[in-house]
């Protein structure tokens, strides 16, 4: 932990020595100096790190180290800071442009420079004291000793590729057929609440999660919600996640739905489900308060509903099925018990060698004695069997480092009790490498099972310095490595992955959480509102605020002038809040405002945030920009979600900024008096560390700009497009050959040109001669690019397979307005496995699957097709279909020829579909219809 925080400030320091030679004058060589002495002590953390654990001197020593470190960055900061304020207050009292100073003189720094000077030379002494203790008290013969937590890291291919999943490792024997039977058997019609009862690490959220996926139970059901509760629940988010899960919204009626209260929202949720067969989970219950709170919105038609519960507390489980108490003869719980010495020594084996077959592990006699040893310890306990095999995974499998294991177990057990399994979990926490320590407590600001983006938190372990660089691969790449690291010793579970096999986001068990705020406070990397303590708050560095806090306290940390993040995951600060944070909270790095309900203008102060390098404002309204923003010539994020947002045109100065995150972000144009102030263009070309570009279309698309940010990612465009596709945009997409994700969405229709003809593009020409006009037709050089969605009228599809991208995953078209059948030409595309055709992307009657087409197809949505009537499914097409939707299609009376045939389909659903097509699927009769039947939902 103090490893990760000298080498953050010693990467910023040694930049600014670089890059700012000037900025610190005669000081210069004390904090060169003070650099020197960072290197040297750095080199001692690595392992001095991961022994402090069993040494008092070694903890304190160490913990004099990331004192020294932070005041050490605090006092660089705060300089830098003061040197800034000062050009831009000299920078405000001048009249004309002509004395308008490049820099700071000086004379102006010079009292910035002393008080810097004496700071500096005071660190640099007590370092000198701090090293010369490492030999006056013998830690040198401790630190240097061998280290059993080594700088090892699991192989790259391990690390980029996904391991065995939790839900195939853990197999809860029994469980899945009782639980399944309580909510799809039997003959009780009245609404009932079946629940998962165990201790914390038991496996009820992995039971719960197999058996809600379950095909006989999706098909039982109608609809399906799936929602966290957690100890810090909001009965109105709960109802938003029921709503979002259960109903088709739009945007608009999303926004709209949140802008409603608990009451309005349990009502339209209600009226919803009054004559529908629905299963709600809600996981992890703490109190009966949170069944309170939703029952009433969750009509009782009588018609066999069910709502599923996982808690710890029996007592709950009682109350939140009453009928059961007053002797109701059949129990409507499950109650998980400890997994017995062969389920144990099972699991413990497919984790530690990433197998699903156990049998196929062959070990030697003293191998398995000592491996029953280690499983032992975990008393049965399925969450410390897994996460300690996933530090064994990670070991040499040789007797000599398994004994070395099982010693640690025992010295950690002593530590927690020999019946407690926090032991195990601090064991597998102490294991980790040093650099993916604080990666892993980071996780702990999260509230309590939370699904954490994936994208989000390692652009927070960016901002926070907790990524270390890694030759020329990309700060991203390298922080996925760490997120990879962390799921494959369990430490981090998958929540969902993306169709490219990446993790889209995840979670942290309850126990690994309470672990991880633990260890972050004493280490003092963050504090959660939950466990501040009030008395002191000046000693917190990071905060992260789950609720809404009174005045008065929130008051206190924005008088906190070490505060460097500062991260809302309920309602953002007040306006009047912003005047504290000027004042006082000059540091800042990271900003998260969570959500906003309203229209929001971010006050001018933010530009007094110079060291921000992440803001995030969530929400669907409207945000404003200061022109003040600017300033943050640090921000490497800037993620304003769905808000409508105005953004000033000086964006294009921050040229550290590598996820420009705004999809519905408009640009203003510069004023006359603006554009004298800026010497040469500013447009986007300037951002070359962009790898997210998501914004509305505007003049900032003329020229070439576009085509030179070649390490960007991700490009999101959105709004009136039309007047952009010239040539050279698309020749400028052409260059962007990194690209992973490509969105073009044209919102306004032009009847004249068209989104691929406007360049005057006739698709009868060669492949030679079209590659030559629009930029598109270079599509084969993305080798990288596997999802594009186009939304904008096309004459047609190109039907060479040039045109595409060569490694394309996803494809999703929208008012595209096509004649011809598209299928024809897509079935050629040999890797695409999902395709989505909604809002009017084919206007034709008919659509033909051919024989051999789309091979590795595994879902396919028809939306919004208003002309379609018929789908005919040749033989041999779609083999390998797992999900077919058809919503919205209004004159498709007959469901699809060939459906029967499609043997590998496990999810049919039928939205606002004809009545004569469900009276098909309803009433044809034979075996095939009864398996079709099966796994098809109508909504």
């Amino acid at each position: 932990m103090a490893e990760s925080s000298v080498t953050f400030f010693l990467e910023k320091l040694s930049n600014l020595v670089i890059q700012e030679a000037s900025l610190f004058g005669e000081v210069e060589g004390q904090v060169k100096l003070l650099r020197n002495e960072l290197r040297w002590m750095r080199l001692f953390l690595k392992d001095a790190d991961s022994k402090c654990l069993y040494d008092e001197r070694i903890k304190l020593w160490v913990e004099q180290i990331r004192e020294i470190a932070h005041d050490a960055e605090d006092v660089i900061d705060l300089f830098i800071f003061k040197v800034d304020r000062q050009r831009q207050q000299r920078l405000k009292n001048l009249k004309f442009l002509k004395f308008l100073p490049t820099c700071v003189g000086f004379a102006d720094k010079l009292p910035f420079i002393h008080e810097l000077d004496s700071k500096v030379k005071e660190i640099n002494l007590m370092i000198e004291k701090i090293m010369a203790n490492r030999s006056k008290y013998g830690l040198e013969a401790l630190v240097t000793s061998n280290s059993s937590n080594a700088d090892h890291r699991v192989s790259q291919q391990e690390r980029r590729n996904a391991n065995v999943e939790e839900t195939d490792v853990v197999e809860i024997k029994g469980g899945m057929e009782a639980v399944k039977g309580m909510l799809i058997k039997g003959d009780q019609m009245r609404r009932e609440v079946v629940s998962i009862v165990g201790m914390g690490g038991l496996g009820k959220t992995t039971l719960a999660k197999k058996v809600y996926n379950h095909s006989d139970v999706k098909q039982h059901f109608e609809c399906h919600a799936w929602v966290y509760v957690s100890q810090e629940f909001n009965p109105r988010e709960l109802l938003l996640n029921i709503i979002n899960s259960v109903m088709s919204l739009s945007t608009e009626e999303k926004k709209a739905m949140r802008e409603m209260g608990e009451v309005e929202l349990g009502g339209k949720l209600h009226q919803y489900l009054k004559d529908k067969k629905y299963l709600v989970v809600m996981d992890d219950v703490w109190s009966i308060d949170a069944w309170s709170s939703l029952r009433v919105h969750l009509s009782d038609s009588m018609n066999g509903s069910k709502v599923l519960m996982t808690t710890r507390n029996k007592e709950i489980a009682a109350q939140a099925n009453p009928h059961e108490v007053v002797g109701h003869t059949e129990s409507r719980f499950y109650e998980l018990q400890l997994m017995d010495d062969g389920e144990s020594w099972e699991l413990f084996l497919k984790k530690t060698f990433g197998v699903t077959n156990f049998t196929l592990v062959s070990l030697s006699e003293p191998m398995e004695e000592l491996g029953r040893k280690i499983v032992g310890k975990c008393k049965g306990l399925p969450l410390a069997i897994v996460v300690l095999a996933g530090l064994l995974s990670t070991k040499e499998k040789t007797q000599a480092s398994w004994e070395k294991v099982l010693a640690s177990v025992d010295w950690h057990l002593n530590q927690g009790g020999p019946e407690s399994c926090l032991g195990i979990l601090a064991l597998s926490y102490n294991d980790l490498p040093y650099y993916l320590k604080s990666c892993f407590l980071y996780c702990g600001i999260f509230p309590e099972d939370s699904e954490i983006r994936a994208s989000k938190l390692i652009h927070l372990w960016i901002a926070e310095g907790f990524i270390q660089r890694r030759g020329k691969e990309t700060l991203e790449d390298i922080g996925e490595d760490y997120l990879n690291e962390l799921i494959h010793r369990s430490m981090v579970q998958v929540a969902e992955k993306k169709v490219t096999g990446s993790v889209k986001s995840c979670r942290i068990h309850d126990l690994l959480r309470d672990l991880a705020i633990s260890e972050a406070r004493d280490a003092r990397l963050f504090e959660v509102q939950e466990n501040i303590d009030f008395t002191s708050p000046r000693s917190i560095r990071r905060l992260s605020i789950h609720q809404h806090l009174l005045k008065n306290i929130i008051s206190q940390h924005l008088h906190n002038s070490l505060l460097r993040s500062l991260i809302f995951f309920s309602n953002p600060i007040e306006r009047k809040d912003w005047r504290s944070i000027q004042k006082h909270v000059k540091l800042l790095g990271v900003l998260d405002l969570g959500r906003m309900e309203d229209n929001y203008t971010l006050p001018k102060g933010i530009g007094e945030l110079i060291h921000l390098k992440f803001l995030c404002i969530k929400g669907t309204d409207r945000v404003k920009l200061p022109s003040s923003i600017d300033r943050l010539t640090n921000l490497q994020s800037l993620d304003l979600h769905f808000n409508d947002s105005y953004i000033p045109h000086t964006i294009w100065k921050l040229q550290q900024l590598r996820h420009l995150n705004c999809r519905f972000g408009e640009i203003l144009s510069p004023s006359k008096f603006s554009k004298c102030l800026i010497n040469g263009h500013l447009g986007v070309e300037r951002l070359t560390n962009l790898q997210t570009l998501a914004l509305t279309a505007g003049s900032w698309l003329d020229g070439d700009g576009l085509g030179k940010l070649n390490q960007l990612r991700k490009l999101d465009l959105r709004g009136w497009l039309a007047p952009y596709f010239r040539k050279g945009f698309f020749d400028s997409i052409a260059e962007l050959t990194a690209l992973r994700t490509l969105v073009l969405i044209d919102s306004k229709d032009d009847k004249k040109k068209t989104l691929l003809n406007r360049v005057g593009l006739e698709w009868q020409k060669s492949v030679e001669e079209r590659t030559l006009i629009p930029g598109l037709m270079s599509f084969s050089r993305h080798s990288f690019l596997y999802k594009v969605r186009l939304c904008g009228k096309l004459d047609k599809l190109p039907e060479q397979t040039e045109f595409y991208p060569p490694n394309l995953l996803t494809l999703s078209l929208a008012r595209c307005k096509l004649k011809d059948n598209p299928m024809l030409i897509l079935r050629n595309l040999p890797t695409l496995r999902i395709l989505d055709l909604t809002r009017d992307s084919y206007v034709g009657n008919r659509m033909v699957c051919s024989s051999g087409g789309f091979v590795q197809l595994e879902s396919l949505v028809l939306h919004g097709l208003d002309e379609l009537e018929e789908l005919i499914v040749e033989e041999g097409a779609l083999p390998n279909l797992r999900s077919l939707q058809i919503a919205l299609c209004h004159n498709m009376k007959k469901l699809p020829h060939g459906l029967l045939q499609l043997k590998r389909l496990e999810k049919f659903s039928l939205i606002t579909g004809h009545k004569d097509l469900i009276d098909e699927i309803l009433q044809t009769e034979g075996e095939e219809w009864d398996r079709i039947r099966i796994i098809t939902s109508i909504n």
